[in-house]
């Protein structure tokens, strides 16, 4: 007999139409985010083929834009939705989340619009702001086991400000390096993250799956994944390809022994299987880049689509869905909307690598495939997000 306590009881239950946005981090961040993926790539697209053009460069424009706009909207609303069942404290919601939100807009209308110092301020301030209550949350539930994503998002946000730093002269770096190791840590927090959180999703979800796991091995999988994308940002040569090989070894055995093969019927499942083994990938390919025998640029879309997109789509559409109250299932929507992913980040990769005559198209092709996925994600869970949960519980 299951029994009910009385603050359920007494718990008054939310409207199903309560207008509830701001509700929980993940609801603003992850809607703004697709719809600002939907539209930043096209444009990029556009800017390459001459048709627009944007303050910075394009290519600074764009990698910033992807990384610490896109990107870091979704890191943000998962850690502001995940850091609650975490520490058990309350993370921003109602006017601190849509303040928030709203400084994050004015970032991106503020890479779109101008250049200079104005620029550099207002888009820095976001990733600080959202560090410094993250980590308060850690400090004050005293969640140590947690302080190093805390001190990554910190990371992230100071390479936000070596980038404007850099491109204003300030420091005597290229842009486009500090550019490459956020995409790095990016990367690095991606396979943490999915070491905790894929397997268990999988075996919460096969019944009687078998699965290999080992948590030295896992440690040194991750160790060797951030010591090579660290050599290869660093532009270290020769070792930072032996380095990416053995990582990235070590990063397919570790993914396999989640048991990929037995996730095949569930999307749910298999899109966050696919896209951790795109960083494996990716890792391959920068090291064949060292080698000189294929440009960086086929690494580097390997692990900011593939990868990268992959789980952002995955992630979003499993947080969104268990969030409000619905059953962990996707349906053809979300299914699509995978496909669509990975099928841009092949599109990109394979015209980089083995059609460089087709690379043009091959970036009009994946520009076109990555929005329509997150135009699909947009369209089907801005209902989701913008209203109170189906069980009537806040959040």
């Amino acid at each position: 007999m299951a029994f009910i306590s009385i603050d359920e009881l007494t718990a008054k239950r939310i409207p199903p139409e309560t207008f509830s946005l701001f509700a929980l981090g993940f609801r603003p961040f992850f809607l703004l985010a697709a719809l600002f993926g939907a539209l930043a790539v096209p444009v990029w697209a556009l800017v390459l083929a001459g048709v627009v053009s944007t303050p910075l460069p394009g290519l600074w424009w764009h990698a910033h834009e992807m990384i610490f706009g896109f990107a870091a909207a979704v890191i943000v609303g998962f850690l502001f939705t995940a850091g609650k069942a975490w520490t058990g404290q309350q993370t921003p919601t109602g006017q601190l989340l849509a303040a928030l939100a709203a400084l994050w807009i004015a970032g991106r209308l503020a890479m779109a619009l101008g250049d200079g110092v104005w620029v550099a301020l207002v888009d820095a301030a976001f990733l600080p702001v959202c560090a410094a209550i993250f980590v308060g949350l850690l400090v004050r539930s005293r969640n140590k086991v947690n302080y190093f994503i805390g001190g990554l998002l910190s990371v992230l946000g100071l390479l936000n400000l070596g980038f404007h730093l850099a491109r204003l002269h300030v420091l005597a770096v290229d842009p486009l390096s500090v550019l490459h190791f956020a995409l790095c840590l990016i990367v690095l927090l991606e396979t943490i993250i999915a070491g905790r959180v894929v397997p268990m999703f999988t075996l919460s979800a096969i019944r009687g799956v078998r699965q290999w796991r080992n948590k030295t091995f896992d440690y040194a999988a991750i160790a060797c994944t951030g010591l090579a994308l660290a050599l290869w940002a660093g532009e270290a040569g020769a070792w930072a390809a032996a380095v990416a090989v053995v990582a990235a070894l070590l990063q397919t055995a570790r993914t396999v022994g989640w048991n990929t093969w037995a996730t095949r019927k569930n999307p749910l499942l298999w899109v966050l299987h696919v896209s951790h083994l795109w960083i494996p990938l990716g890792l391959l390919l920068l090291a064949a880049a060292q080698w000189q025998l294929l440009p960086r640029s086929a690494g580097i879309h390997a692990l900011a689509i593939g990868a990268t997109g992959g789980l952002i789509i995955g992630m979003i559409t499993r947080t969104a869905l268990g969030h409000t109250g619905r059953w962990l299932v996707a349906g053809p929507v979300e299914t699509i909307a995978y496909a669509l992913v990975h099928l841009a980040a092949l599109t990109r990769v394979l015209t980089i690598a083995a059609i460089p005559a087709a690379a043009s198209g091959g970036v009009h092709l994946a520009a076109t495939l990555w929005a329509l996925a997150f135009l699909l994600y947009f369209w089907r869970y801005r209902p989701f997000l913008t209203r109170a949960r189906l069980d009537g519980k806040p959040g």
